[in-house]
């Protein structure tokens, strides 16, 4: 039996991977460039869109973060240079 589908929340998307929230928000624009959505709908996506967007932003800075530290050795920046990703 095919499992019914959960209702999309704003607090799912916090859980989310960066990737799966990529996912999603490319069948969102895929959905509102292509106009297979009504209005009503398109305006909800376009709102989950902006939350999707704003979480991949975060987990990029997350990440970003991440490989400057990293990068950084126990001598400070010397000889480092930070990530460029964005």
């Amino acid at each position: 039996m095919a499992k019914a589908a959960q209702p999309k929340t704003d607090d799912d998307i916090a859980k989310m991977s960066f990737e799966d929230a990529l996912e999603e928000l490319e069948d969102i624009v895929r959905q509102l460039e292509d106009g297979s959505i009504k209005l009503d709908q398109a305006i909800g996506a376009y709102e989950r869109g902006a939350k999707l967007k704003a979480h991949c932003e975060a987990k990029l800075t997350e990440a970003k973060t991440k490989v400057e530290k990293i990068s950084l050795g126990p001598e400070g920046a010397e000889g480092t240079e930070p990530a460029d990703i964005g």
